[in-house]
């Protein structure tokens, strides 16, 4: 048994935040420049040179890539030989998005009643959680803080098994096309299928957590993904959805077990920031 203090959480979710919020993940980066070459459309080559411009400057003097920061879901994995001590986990993890928040002037964005009052938390607490147990002793924590411009446009369709694959492409691009420039294209697609309602949800929010350019092992959803990016990129929407040939960067599948009679599937879309850090303790 590994004993691990919360204290440590805290200060690892903290930068976490900070650096999810500053910094570019490499890969998407390198996809971006690559596109920049790529895009048909030359004021698509413009937006996306501008892009690259703001994300070195972001990273040069330390500051958020954007002004909306978002609201923090952290993915937890946790080995079952860890015993966490000197406090509760959960406390220290939105102990940590406050300080990160606070620490690194991003801005608050969490407010407490959704309908009625809508008052501002003020530190951006609580985060959104998502936790799994796994063998070992260690904990594996990633932190994706999600602005509401492209978790709007997030879609769910309760699809029936004999809608099959093209069902699934289907609703995949016609929920591209319907969110047009709102996700702050190029985007980052996840899909998730099978499992039930908030089942298919969660895995499309984690499918982004997924390093851009990495399929999935199933060559059969592999396969599914090129296709997906291919249809995507030709509804025209483009960057910042003023037409081109880039409106997504990737489709990233991930699927699980379903019902006899259900094929849930859900879309969740990240901007072209995919903000995204993790660490190992």
């Amino acid at each position: 048994m590994r004993e691990i203090k919360v204290s440590e959480v805290t200060d690892v979710i903290a930068k976490l935040c900070m650096d999810s919020c500053y910094y570019l993940p490499q890969e998407m980066m390198d996809k971006i420049r690559n596109a920049a070459v790529e895009e048909e459309s030359p004021l698509g080559r413009e937006i996306l040179a501008t892009l690259i411009e703001n994300f070195e400057l972001a990273k040069k003097k330390a500051v958020p890539l954007c002004q909306d920061t978002g609201l923090t879901v952290v993915f937890l994995e946790i080995g079952q030989e860890v015993h966490f001590v000197d406090g509760d986990l959960y406390t220290a993890i939105h102990a940590g998005v406050a300080k990160g928040y606070t620490e690194g002037y991003l801005r608050k964005s969490s407010v407490g009643d959704p309908v009625f009052d809508r008052k501002n938390s003020g530190d951006n607490t609580p985060a959104i959680i998502h936790t799994k147990i796994v063998p070992g002793e260690k904990v594996k924590i990633i932190v994706c803080p999600k602005g509401c411009g492209s978790e709007n446009m997030g879609a769910l369709k309760m699809l029936k098994p004999a809608d099959g694959v093209e069902g699934i492409k289907k609703f995949v691009v016609d929920t591209v096309r319907a969110a047009g420039p709102n996700p702050c294209p190029p985007i980052t697609v996840g899909v998730g299928i099978g499992g039930n309602m908030e089942r298919a949800a969660i895995l499309a929010k984690y499918a982004l957590t997924r390093t851009v350019g990495e399929h999935n092992k199933d060559e059969r959803y592999a396969a599914l993904e090129d296709g997906l990016l291919e249809l995507v990129n030709k509804t025209g929407v483009g960057p910042s959805g003023l037409g081109g040939s880039t409106t997504a960067l990737a489709v990233n599948v991930e699927f699980t077990h379903t019902h006899i009679g259900g094929m849930p599937c859900a879309v969740n879309l990240n901007c072209h920031q995919a903000r995204k850090a993790e660490a190992e303790i």
